[in-house]
């Protein structure tokens, strides 16, 4: 079972800056695939970037450019990190980290593979 714990949500007005942070614990598989995901309410997640395995990135239209997924296992613990800059006001949601365990496949940057979930953590940008 693999658990998951976000970090580093807040307030911030336009064109500022954050950093998320997400451990990860528990049994994790040399497969794993990790994302960041977003959701506001009354709308379904939206997928914002996904590191796999192989350290190959993939990103939504809306933040190219401006968002950065990377991970790091430093001391044998697994992180995953989303550096958010030029934000703006329509980046305001919660934010997820997720895992996709899923060995052999292609991990796209959709919600419905990935099975574990961190509670989120919430991002308001102010303009």
């Amino acid at each position: 079972q693999v658990q998951l714990v976000e970090s580093g949500g807040g307030s911030v007005q336009a064109v500022g800056s954050l950093r998320l942070s997400c451990t990860v614990s528990g049994y994790i598989s040399s497969t794993i695939c990790l994302g960041w995901f977003r959701q506001v309410p009354g709308k379904p997640h939206e997928g914002v970037a996904r590191i796999d395995s192989h350290g190959s990135t993939l990103y939504a239209d809306s933040v190219k450019g401006r968002f950065t997924i990377s991970k790091d296992n430093a001391k044998n613990n697994l992180s995953l990190h989303l550096q958010m800059d030029s934000l703006k006001p329509e980046d305001t949601a919660m934010y997820y980290c997720a895992s996709d365990r899923r060995p052999g496949v292609y991990c796209y940057l959709s919600a419905g593979p990935f099975d574990t979930w961190g509670k989120g953590t919430q991002v308001t940008v102010s303009s």
